[in-house]
């Protein structure tokens, strides 16, 4: 039986499939490192995607805000930075004048420790590093689905924006990156669930631009608060730079959607009875919030009625707290459905959506998570994956197919013909 690894957390689980039953392994085809990151980034600032180059549109500007990603997001900022600052100062500006924004949209605020982490020790002492606010927005327009722009003061004031992050897909916007940073990055509640309920619409999905009204309601909120620049990377599945792309906050995000295209979106001939599905690890898995995308890729895998596996540490528990409490005071997974139909709250979108999957797909879930909890949202505990593989084999018969995905978070199936 072939021994395959899996992220768990910081660590690694590994399962073994016997080789009758193992239809495949799906993964990114991941494209090579870069070999010098930094000056890959440096060339794309030099060289920009349909914009004049930063150290021109910074030019003769009093207040320069950069968005950065938050500790639930592998967008490395460490290295993004010193290259941005770097032409900021060559236009002529002080650390003084630029600051830098954790663009958390809903989540949770960062410790010291944190902030110091994803900037990096120099750029933390010289920059001013503070967290989005929800509730110090500022309405600066209205986009054409109907959201109104509320977005964080800071970020409103400044006389540059520009936008960093890492491009990968998105379970309903179709990719991150881009304007993304900005809503639902550093926006009210009120925008934040505006545009998040746009996502109930049969349009929106992975690896979907064209038509997709949540990814052009994103794109509209970028124009509205003038983001101006992107420095974007594509990252593979060991986490490494692949493309940087610098630029217009549309064009420049295009160029870089084609490789995650190349390296995510991966043909399947048919689906698996038993799909295996690990996160890849940390921040993928930190919570159940996060890792839900996860499940809704592998739900693109499994026949109906077939079982899931999702491997996942939850180190932080159920994370949100709207989506916690939604699940475990439901009583079915059709109860968050059907709540949601009454009105969107944001968080809850979470619960509605990982119950679509749970009312159609067995899973079981391998977790740090009590075991009264997994069964109290509607999954099977299961203290291993081999445990679980056991389990779902009983279920499904000694010739079920299964089939594992290392990187489910970042990995599209595609069926055949579809």
């Amino acid at each position: 039986m072939p021994e395959i690894a899996l992220k768990y957390g910081s660590s690694e689980v590994t399962l073994d499939v016997p080789e009758h039953n193992l239809c495949g392994v799906l993964e990114p085809s991941d494209l090579p490192a870069l070999g010098n990151p930094g000056l890959e980034i440096e060339r794309a600032l030099a060289h920009p995607i349909g914009s004049p180059p930063l150290r021109e549109l910074a030019a003769g500007k009093g207040r320069v805000v950069i968005l950065v990603s938050d500790i639930t997001r592998p967008s490395p900022s460490r290295l993004m930075l010193p290259p941005i600052l770097q032409e900021l100062q060559r236009a002529g500006l002080k650390y003084s004048q630029i600051r830098v924004v954790f663009a958390l949209g809903y989540h949770r605020c960062h410790n010291e420790e944190e902030k110091r982490f994803l900037l990096g020790e120099e750029v933390f002492s010289r920059v001013e590093a503070i967290d989005h606010d929800v509730n110090r927005c500022v309405y600066i327009g209205t986009t054409g689905q109907g959201t109104p722009v509320e977005v964080f003061e800071p970020v409103a004031q400044a006389d540059l924006v520009i936008a960093t992050g890492n491009i990968e897909l998105h379970y309903k916007a179709g990719y991150t990156g881009g304007n993304k940073a900005l809503l639902p990055g550093c926006c009210s509640a009120r925008s934040i669930a505006a545009n998040h309920s746009l996502m109930m619409s049969c349009e929106a999905g992975p690896g979907i631009i064209d038509g997709n009204p949540m990814r052009r309601d994103i794109e509209e909120a970028g124009r509205l608060a003038r983001v101006a620049f992107i420095v974007n990377v594509v990252l593979n599945s060991r986490k490494e730079v692949v493309k940087v792309v610098a630029g217009d906050p549309i064009l420049a995000h295009r160029a870089g959607v084609s490789a995650v295209d190349e390296m995510y979106k991966r043909k399947l001939a048919t689906p698996a009875n038993i799909v295996v599905a690990s996160c890849g690890g940390m921040p993928k898995d930190i919570n159940m919030y996060q890792a839900q995308k996860a499940l809704e890729n592998a739900s693109r895998a499994v026949t109906h009625g077939g079982t899931i596996i999702l491997v996942a540490e939850c180190r932080e528990g159920l994370g949100e707290r709207t989506f916690a409490e939604w699940m475990v005071s439901s009583t079915s997974p059709d109860e968050p459905i059907e709540r949601l139909k009454l009105g969107f709250r944001l968080g809850a979108h979470k619960a509605a959506i990982l119950c679509q999957v749970l009312r159609q797909t067995e899973v079981y879930l391998v977790s740090s998570m009590p075991a009264d909890l997994v069964k109290k949202i509607f999954m099977k505990p299961a203290s291993t994956v081999q445990e679980a593989l056991a389990q779902a084999l009983e279920r499904h018969g000694m010739k079920a197919r299964v089939l594992v995905m290392p990187h489910a978070e970042s990995t599209l199936p595609v069926l055949s013909g579809s």
